[in-house]
């Protein structure tokens, strides 16, 4: 347990956190090829270019920030008309985990909008990739953890996860101990601050997606003066507890599978096998998965199987996207015939496993910063006696939901609360945006996080379906979010899209 108040605690705020000294504050980044970046998927390039990618560094610590620091990864697609250039547009993917480098490498076509006049930029958080990491099981180790049972149904399935947490968190410590207090929320919005010192930025320009929000919001209430243009899109609500927002994502995730069900059950029985209706498909889906638990399917190479957790996460997976549900319906109709090597690999795009066998360290990361950021630990009790509302939000994605709560039981270091807190009710207005049939940032979130930012914060929602609303190419929000970006033009509160 570490001693003294955990980094992020309200003890220290804003105002009292010591100066940062110049060797923080007077770098610049040695911009250079980027040597680290998987090649599937491939880099964008094209009218963006090559990107270039650099090291920085931050206090480990900011109550002690002449002590010990962290590298901080960063990648950029330089503004393509420097003559017009606005700035630097930070991102941040969610997770949290997600490696920024990596994924706005990936992703930046889809900013084509926005390339002009910004240099696109993306970083790895503290405890993520080619920052300094976390790191806890070994890619063996990991690939058993990952395909033990997640939802137990008796006394002995119970002991085998909880004794699987535990070691997951000893791993976590023997590797990476003296990062693990100092990965969470509060510290991670800091360095988006020197991130914009370092770049030269006199504003924050930032755009945040999931987990995103909530990192982006942090940084606000911290640093309310140096708030630029923000876009936080597939809002998370900092104020509900764990329990609770577990509860409210199985209950969306259901939703979600009975939109691709009645989608499924729309193209015919050739295409898909799985039922004539709705509701017959939903019920082959929850047998199908539950079917799992005692029988595995065989999951192509490597001799893995596909156990009832992968299975349940492979699902789950093709749901953030609605481009994927072509892809989960020959998932499941080849799983149908004894196949679940695609509803595998469904699966292994949610943990960061390659077709190597090699995860990234995503699962380490989310897990540490999700405990960093919350005082609560859940015990096996706990979860037993919410297991009923979890099966009756969603009898296939419940349970498992219900009994990931238990990842911090028995964590080394006391979690901080303060990264939960978003007020900012002084800065320039903040660009929230919700869609109504994401499954894993409800839409109630949306409107929930405007509210706590307060002041000017604005909502802009989408009638849609999937993961955050920007990257699903709706012409009405791309349009929006580019304008409020690129001209500054705030969107009415309220407004809607289509």
């Amino acid at each position: 347990m570490v001693s003294g108040p955990p980094p992020g605690s309200p003890s220290l705020t804003p105002a009292t956190y010591p100066p940062l000294p110049t060797s923080i504050t007077g770098q610049r980044p040695s911009w250079g090829p980027c040597t680290a970046l998987p090649t599937n998927p491939p880099v964008t390039t094209g009218q963006n270019g090559v990107p270039q990618c650099a090291k920085i560094k931050a206090p480990l610590d900011y109550a002690r920030p002449g002590g010990r620091t962290v590298d901080l990864a960063l990648l950029r697609f330089p503004a393509t008309d420097p003559a017009h250039r606005i700035g630097s547009l930070l991102f941040n993917f969610g997770g949290p985990g997600a490696a920024g480098t990596t994924t706005l490498a990936q992703t930046a076509g889809q900013f084509q909008g926005l390339a002009k006049r910004y240099d696109l930029v993306g970083f790895d958080p503290r405890g993520v990739g080619q920052s300094t990491a976390v790191n806890c099981l070994d890619d063996r180790a990991l690939d058993g953890y990952l395909a033990l049972d997640g939802s137990p149904d008796d006394p002995a399935e119970e002991k085998a996860l909880s004794q699987a947490d535990a070691a997951f968190a000893r791993a976590c410590a023997d590797h990476s101990g003296g990062i693990l207090p100092y990965v969470g929320t509060v510290s991670a919005a800091r360095d988006m601050d020197v991130i914009r010192t370092v770049l030269g930025d006199a504003r924050l320009h930032y755009f945040g997606l999931s987990y995103g929000t909530q990192l982006g919001a942090n940084n606000a209430h911290q640093f309310p003066g140096q708030v630029g243009r923000v876009v936080l899109d597939g809002a998370v609500d900092t104020k509900i507890k764990s329990t609770d927002l577990a509860l409210q994502q199985a209950a969306a995730f259901q939703r979600a599978l009975g939109r691709f069900a009645a989608y499924c059950a729309g193209l015919g029985p050739t295409l898909c096998p799985m039922g004539r209706n709705r509701d017959a498909v939903l019920t082959w889906i929850r047998t199908f998965v539950d079917g799992l638990d005692g029988r595995p399917l065989p999951g192509g190479p490597q001799g893995r199987r596909l156990t009832q957790s992968l299975g349940e996460l492979g699902v789950a997976a093709a749901l953030y996207d609605q481009v994927s549900w072509k892809i989960l319906v020959r998932a499941l109709a080849d799983a149908a015939k004894g196949d679940g090597s695609l509803l595998l690999a469904l699966a292994d795009s949610q943990t960061g496993r390659d077709e190597n066998g090699h995860y990234s360290n995503f699962l380490a990361a989310e897990t540490a910063i999700g405990c960093a950021d919350t005082t609560e630990r859940p015990t096996p009790a706990d979860v037993r006696r919410e297991l009923p509302r979890f099966r009756n939000a969603s009898a296939v994605f419940g349970p498992s939901l219900a009994w990931s709560l238990l990842s911090c039981d028995g964590w080394s270091y006391r979690g901080s609360d303060a990264g939960r807190e978003v007020s900012a009710p002084s800065a320039a207005p903040i660009l929230v945006v919700g869609n109504e049939g994401d499954p894993a940032t409800p839409y109630a979130w949306a409107p929930a996080l405007t509210r706590e930012i307060g002041g000017k914060a604005v909502l802009l929602s989408l009638k849609g379906q999937g993961h955050t609303s920007y990257l699903s190419g709706d012409r009405c929000v791309v349009d929006a979010v580019n304008r409020y970006l690129l001209d500054g033009v705030v969107p009415k509160n309220g407004k809607r899209c289509p």
